[in-house]
């Protein structure tokens, strides 16, 4: 597991520090804040690789001596550092405090063979999928040529690489042979699924035109029909390829470590970003809770633990996981922006239950001052200062009350108050008197 990371002039803010749960870490905050850029360097930190680009140290203005005593200014690398721990494969944890080395351009390593962290996932929001498993990945004298880590593209994903069949060959081959990894495919589809009146059920292999001879996947509709994976919407695309990679991946771990005479490794770390990604809102209230139990049904017998991290947007995914969201296991970090002094934090915030998503957009988590449309926040701050007045202009009053008519919902609770102040003071007819007017040719 990933204990902890200590990031200096790396990154968009100067220093950035997380103490990590050891089940479930969401990160919050605005674009262009960090949140994928610490699930990559998560993932580094655990594989020595780079699933995207490497990350690169803050650059820095200095002043150098010139001609004349003219100053020069010198643009440079900050001195960086990236500090970690995590737990290993045996007794105690990996701690190790990287710099960045500019003359070589890489971040130093230690010296020495790698500590094994466990099976590393990492899920990228445009479909990407990356793999550190340790019975392929980590260095042995029967395969010193092995691959650093498996890097997916999101096509590859789906038709395969030189490493994995695909997504559409590899479902096939288990259906038709009816094997065991297709027994838990549909069981982590089951799993995944919307909603327990909407399940992801596979149908039956087909093709799709007399110039494929393949066979595609299929999917069981709730409307009866089944439909090719390749032609299922960007929201199933994203759920199919998630079960199909975990059951995918899981199994080769297994079976590697048979052949290896080794037990399955006892710690899973899946990193996961904008976990909500072309979800509908009825998926993400489910997603999070939905992939903790599937990676329960998957490593469960094998006693292996899983910690999640995953960068999100939506008030939904926040409060999903409200009802089983615990101190001790889980942890919820926020990255703001100081528009003042144009900062970047990043801050481990209080988890505290908001009772319902809309309460969520105007939390630390997204910082907004109403869940209402621009327009209707502008509205209501401008009725604000008009009923902060000791004296009312009826006419102004009456024009706002129009505006409000047309940004606000019927039972909007703000009705009450404006109503109320409007009645009494004379600017704005009662309901009855309004809706008898309303009535009028």
């Amino acid at each position: 597991m990933l204990e902890r990371l200590h990031l200096r002039n790396v990154g968009p803010a100067r220093e950035m520090a997380m103490d990590l749960a050891p089940r479930l870490n969401l990160i919050t905050g605005d674009n262009g804040l960090g949140k994928s850029f610490l699930l990559d360097v998560a993932w580094w930190v655990l594989t020595r690789t780079w699933a995207r680009e490497m990350a690169m140290p803050r650059r820095v203005s200095r002043k150098l001596g010139g001609k004349a005593g003219k100053p020069i200014n010198f643009i440079s690398y900050a001195k960086a550092s990236i500090a970690y721990s995590y737990t290993k494969q045996t007794k105690g944890s990996f701690e190790y405090e990287s710099f960045y080395d500019p003359a070589d351009a890489h971040w130093k390593v230690k010296p020495s063979r790698p500590a094994i962290p466990g099976l590393v996932l990492y899920a990228q929001v445009d479909g990407g999928f990356s793999v550190w498993d340790p019975t392929q990945n980590y260095w042995t004298t029967d395969a010193p040529d092995r691959p650093s880590s498996f890097l997916f593209s999101s096509e590859e994903v789906w038709k395969g690489n030189a490493h994995c069949k695909g997504l559409i060959s590899d479902w096939a081959l288990w259906q038709n042979g009816n094997e065991e990894p297709f027994r838990i495919l549909k069981e982590v589809l089951a799993l995944l699924s919307p909603t327990p009146t909407e399940k992801l059920e596979p149908g039956e292999l087909r093709r799709i035109t007399v110039s494929d001879p393949n066979r595609y996947p299929t999917l069981r509709m709730p409307y009866g029909d089944e439909v090719p994976v390749i032609h299922a919407s960007a929201g199933m695309r994203r759920v199919i390829a998630l079960a199909y990679l975990l059951t995918w991946v899981w199994q080769q771990h297994v079976e590697n470590a048979e052949l290896r005479n080794k037990r399955p490794t006892r710690e899973v770390v899946f990193l996961i970003d904008e976990i909500e990604g072309h979800l509908h809102p009825q998926w993400q209230r489910r997603i999070v809770p939905a992939l903790l139990k599937v990676m329960d049904a998957l490593t469960g017998k094998h006693g292996s633990t899983v910690q999640l991290m995953t960068a999100t947007h939506s008030p939904l995914v926040l409060a999903s996981v409200e009802p089983f969201f615990d101190t001790t296991k889980d942890a919820w970090f926020d990255l703001d922006l100081d528009a003042e002094d144009k900062t970047v934090s990043l801050e481990k915030r209080t988890f505290a239950r908001q009772g319902e998503a809309g309460m969520w957009l105007t939390s630390e988590a997204f910082d907004m001052r109403s869940s209402r449309s621009v327009e209707a926040e502008q509205a209501l701050e401008d009725a604000s200062k008009l009923l902060s007045k000791s004296k009312v202009d009826p006419r102004a009053a009456r024009a706002l009350d129009a505006k409000l008519r047309r940004v606000l919902g019927e039972t909007d609770s703000f009705w009450t108050r404006w109503r109320f102040v409007g009645e009494t003071q004379g600017w704005l007819k009662p309901a009855v008197q309004q809706k008898r007017d309303s009535k009028r040719p």
